[in-house]
């Protein structure tokens, strides 16, 4: 029975039930559920293999499912694919183009009777000088930033992006950043694909992880963060926090930090003092700098923990489970 959860409303964009796919012997995705709404940007993040791209390929009708349900816009995306097809904008990695046609001719051919200005599109995304050229002659980063314009043409209701901004330098990457909340704020789902967390820490209102066709978890950035990624290390030299270089005024000062509220180790590695802790220790640690007297250590580095370290540290937590699990 194919079923919605009640909050979702009339803003539910896409919805996933049980979704699997397998190739031969391989299941790439495993029973996959999945909601998306208006309004939002959905990540799916997780290393190479973990069936991203096909979840969303499947979802959007290119490739059909062994298992499971999908809808989209209220609609089937393999039985209605004609009537979802001008709904839809993707940038997918498998995206090409004939090499002899030219930017402008592209435009031309995508555009559907309702179709944004094309020309204010190229000039958003830094392709105005290239409406002449052709295909072939285009860097990786302005293939990218073409295929973009191409997916937000149609003012479309929902937005597939797989892997945004590969290939792009830091100022194009910001300028699609930007485009996307934009695109998002005037009411469109977002779907997107990324290996680059700190775009999808940046973008994402809830990001889902993946391993294997599995769910791993899903939340908010911060609610992962928290949940995988705890801790704060904080470094700086001993010689910097006026500390002497005599053993028994070492360890006092580590003893010190070590009280301190929301820490839960100080050490001595290679000279500097390392504190790991909660987010608490940051300000804890100026305040007893401050307190003690002592000069702003100019060589204070902060981790501050992200998306990136929850990840890893939630495969690293799979992995472990799993090897339990076999042995």
């Amino acid at each position: 029975m194919f079923t919605t959860e009640a909050h979702s409303g009339a803003d539910l964009v896409v919805t996933v039930r049980g979704l699997t796919k397998s190739y031969g012997a391989r299941t790439v995705v495993d029973n996959l559920d999945l909601d998306v709404h208006a309004g939002e940007v959905l990540g799916l993040i997780g290393a190479n293999g973990a069936g991203k791209t096909t979840s969303v390929e499947c979802i959007q009708g290119l490739r059909r499912p062994d298992a499971g349900e999908i809808r989209v816009l209220g609609l089937d995306p393999t039985r209605d694919a004609d009537r979802l097809r001008p709904q839809i904008g993707s940038q997918l990695q498998s995206s090409g183009l004939p090499d002899r046609l030219r930017v402008a001719e592209a435009v031309a051919l995508f555009a559907g009777p309702q179709a944004a200005d094309g020309d204010r599109l190229l000039e958003q995304f830094g392709l105005a000088y290239r409406r002449k050229s052709p295909f072939a002659g285009m860097s990786g980063g302005e293939r990218q930033r073409l295929f973009l314009v191409l997916a937000l043409l149609n003012k479309p209701r929902l937005v597939i992006l797989d892997e945004l901004t590969q290939g792009l330098d830091p100022a194009a990457r910001r300028e699609v950043w930007s485009a996307v909340a934009q695109l998002r704020d005037s009411g469109a789902a977002v779907l997107l694909v990324t290996h680059e967390l700190d775009e999808a820490e940046a973008l994402c209102e809830r990001v889902v992880a993946m391993r294997d066709g599995r769910v791993l978890d899903q939340g908010t950035p911060a609610e992962l963060i928290a949940r995988h990624s705890h801790e704060v290390v904080m470094r700086f030299g001993l010689a910097a926090a006026g500390a002497p270089a005599d053993l028994q005024q070492t360890a006092y000062t580590l003893q010190a930090l070590n009280r301190l509220p929301g820490v839960t180790s100080v050490a001595r590695e290679r000279g500097d003092v390392v504190i790991r802790g909660t987010r608490e220790v940051i300000a804890q640690v100026g305040a007893w700098l401050v307190s003690t007297g002592r000069p702003a250590p100019a060589d204070l580095r902060v981790e501050i923990p992200d998306l990136e370290s929850a990840l890893l540290n939630l495969l690293d937590s799979d992995e472990t489970d799993r090897i339990g699990v076999a042995s």
